[in-house]
């Protein structure tokens, strides 16, 4: 039985067991009588023992302090049933305690509650969190991973710009090709216009013959003239 499952209900005398906790209440086992009944939570107020704290003339402290105080004392514990011995009792075995804000119904419930532990066996010790210890010794193991990892991006850009540089090597390349093509045109052009130039002047000139020769055929006459005679 640990002591974390230890509680104290609100009108029912004693320590009890939480067994299971639901909605509306809670299943709990006395460590009186060992019977197990259901709690309404509309009718009690449950208190684990390991959240109760006690007012001292200082700052508070948890229960189990009270507890182990009581433990150190040893010898047999006062008769609750008479308030200035249970007081005269923590005056010498704790005697930080606020008695002004701990009522004599307070101490008697302290001394009761410490009987029923020691009768039922149970160890009276807070429980420890081993969870979160576990999550802070696992955070550097984490880091360490992002540690080792970093050096790989830069590598990664480095590498990137180099097809970079292999596209503006290509990209003369093809700008060269249509230029040559569109030059190449020009020229047939030229040759087409040069020669539609020279055919109409080679007609000219034939032209040009033919009335020259044509000329003296139409000096025939003079052949004419010679008959007559």
């Amino acid at each position: 039985m640990e002591y974390s499952k230890i509680i104290a209900v609100s009108g029912l005398p004693g320590l009890y067991e939480l067994i299971n906790s639901k909605n509306d209440g809670a299943i709990i086992r006395s460590l009186d009588d060992k019977s197990t009944r259901f709690a309404s939570s509309r009718v009690h107020n449950f208190s684990h023992l390991e959240s109760i704290e006690v007012y001292t003339t200082g700052e508070n402290v948890n229960l189990v302090e009270i507890f182990e105080a009581i433990d150190k004392a040893g010898g047999s514990l006062p008769d609750v049933k008479d308030n200035n011995s249970v007081k005269k009792y923590f005056e010498k075995v704790y005697p930080d305690l606020d008695f002004e804000k701990v009522y004599s119904s307070d101490l008697k419930k302290m001394v009761k509650w410490y009987d029923v532990l020691k009768k039922n066996n149970i160890e009276i010790k807070l429980s420890e969190p081993p969870a979160e210890e576990e999550v802070k010794e696992e955070e550097p193991k984490e880091e360490l991973v992002v540690v080792a990892d970093a050096p790989k991006k830069p590598v990664a850009k480095k590498a990137a710009p180099a097809p970079k540089e292999k596209a503006k090597e290509e990209k003369p390349k093809e700008t060269k090709v249509p230029k040559e093509i569109k030059e190449e045109p020009k020229k047939k052009t030229a040759t087409v216009k040069a020669k539609k130039e020279e055919e109409p002047a080679k007609e000219k000139a034939k032209a040009t013959k033919t009335t020259k020769a044509e000329k003296p055929k139409e000096e025939k006459p003079a052949k004419d003239t010679k008959k007559k005679k």
